[in-house]
């Protein structure tokens, strides 16, 4: 059987924790931020746990993340 080969979009947006739960990172951090005020961008900054609902999506797309 082939290798799996792993989506390279979703390896640099979802990372996985020590316990092995997937996080992301929340929108709007990239650019567009001058006008928008302090708080919000920290806000931005908060990393998410990933839905349950898409974790399956997620196993399927990162084979070898743990």
């Amino acid at each position: 059987m082939p290798k799996l080969k792993t989506h390279k979009g979703a390896k640099k947006r979802f990372k996985v924790t020590g316990s092995g739960k997937l996080v992301r990172m929340k929108g709007m951090s990239s650019h567009l931020r001058r006008k928008k005020p302090k708080k919000v961008k920290r806000l931005y900054t908060a990393k998410l746990p990933v839905s349950e609902a898409d974790v399956p999506r997620l196993k399927r797309l990162l084979p070898y993340i743990g």
